[in-house]
């Protein structure tokens, strides 16, 4: 499929993706109402979103914080409705063919695991508590013994052992990745088929970050389960990533296979993500990418491409119309206008030198 094939409802389909996506979101919108009931001002947390996620694969969200990263993944979790836009899960709009509050079917399908791993479980109940409370509410095990079972076979599954043992814990009794587990496992409780991962390790000590992101790349392969992981870090969306997508001020700017946005970047803004990466083969420094200006108002947000302020390329259009999509493969595609319809610009002047990362990891 084109970058620029356009979808069954007639909107673009940046994915590049072909087949049957497990959820296909398309020209998702969310404003937010501000100043009270009187006035009609709202922030513009999302315009236009657009991307999917193929079965069986990680596509990351990356972006600085108030991108829209994690206000997309709580419109696919149904925690807030959207202002326009349609979420399509297997073939289905369910934004229609839901009611307003996402059936039990639904929430089964997709979970959500928070960044905070702490302010997600409740400090007064043992990790027994919060695992057996959805195995009853989606009636996934009958009697005592079944549900103990289960509950240790999902602490196994998470590498918390011995199973027993941890699930008479309190939550303040585990370290940070150890809560983050139980949070992945109380995920898995309903056999999901997509995970929507909100920033899972931003709030974990760099030394068990790796631990938590094989532990997705392992319930990936073993679960087939399809993950949404929602990062700042482009270098951890690298390592586990199968598809990027980079997000500014509520607009998707590019998006392509991980290793090929690394390794090719387009947008300035993915360039200047990639620029703050520590290089451990430059001293820890690296490659300085050009910038200027602040982040555009969500409140007032400008007509033209909302990069433009702080673009070192900037240009007269960009100031006036929002860039469209281009396609520079099959897979990878970019919203700015020093790229033509279809094609990479040549000749771009100043170009920036793109960013080689590489992420050192031990297992």
């Amino acid at each position: 499929m084109a970058i620029e094939q356009v979808t069954r409802n007639g909107a673009v389909d940046p994915s590049g993706y072909g087949g049957q996506p497990v959820i296909d979101v398309r020209n998702l919108t969310k404003h937010f109402p501000v100043g009270g009931f009187v006035s009609k001002q709202v922030v513009h947390a999302l315009e236009d979103v657009s991307f999917s996620m193929p079965r069986g694969e990680v596509v990351a969200l990356v972006g600085e914080s108030g991108s829209g990263k994690s206000t997309t993944a709580r419109l696919l979790a149904r925690l807030i409705p959207p202002t326009s836009g349609e979420i399509v899960y297997e073939g289905k709009d369910i934004l229609k063919s839901e009611p307003r509050h996402a059936s039990l079917d639904y929430r089964s399908d997709v979970q959500m695991v928070f960044q905070d791993p702490f302010g997600s479980l409740n400090p007064v109940h043992p990790v027994r508590y919060h695992l057996e409370r959805p195995l009853k509410i989606h009636k996934k095990t009958r009697g005592r013994g079944q549900t103990r079972d289960r509950i240790h076979e999902l602490l196994d599954i998470v590498g918390l052992t011995p199973p027993a043992e941890v699930a008479a814990k309190y939550p303040y009794q585990l370290s940070g990745g150890q809560r983050q587990r139980v949070a992945f496992a109380r995920a898995l409780a309903v056999e999901p088929r997509v995970m929507l991962a909100d920033e899972p390790v931003s709030m974990l000590d760099v030394s068990i970050r790796i631990g938590i992101l094989n532990l997705i790349e392992r319930l990936k392969e073993d679960h087939g389960i399809s993950f949404l992981y929602i990062t700042h870090d482009i270098a951890s969306a690298r390592y586990i990533a199968d598809q990027t997508n980079v997000m500014y001020a509520g607009r998707m700017v590019e998006g392509a296979e991980s290793t090929e946005l690394i390794d090719e970047p387009a947008h300035p803004y993915t360039k200047l993500l990639l620029s703050a990466v520590p290089n451990p083969h430059a001293g820890l420094r690296t490659e300085e990418a050009p910038s200027r200006g602040e982040i555009p108002s969500l409140i007032d947000p400008p007509p033209g491409c909302p990069f433009e302020p702080r673009c070192p390329y900037a240009m007269d259009v960009c100031k006036q119309e929002m860039p469209g999509i281009s396609s520079l493969n099959r897979r990878h595609w970019v919203r700015c206008h020093l790229y033509p319809a279809g094609e990479a610009a040549a000749g771009m002047s100043g170009k920036l030198t793109n960013v080689s990362v590489q992420v050192n990891v031990r297992n």
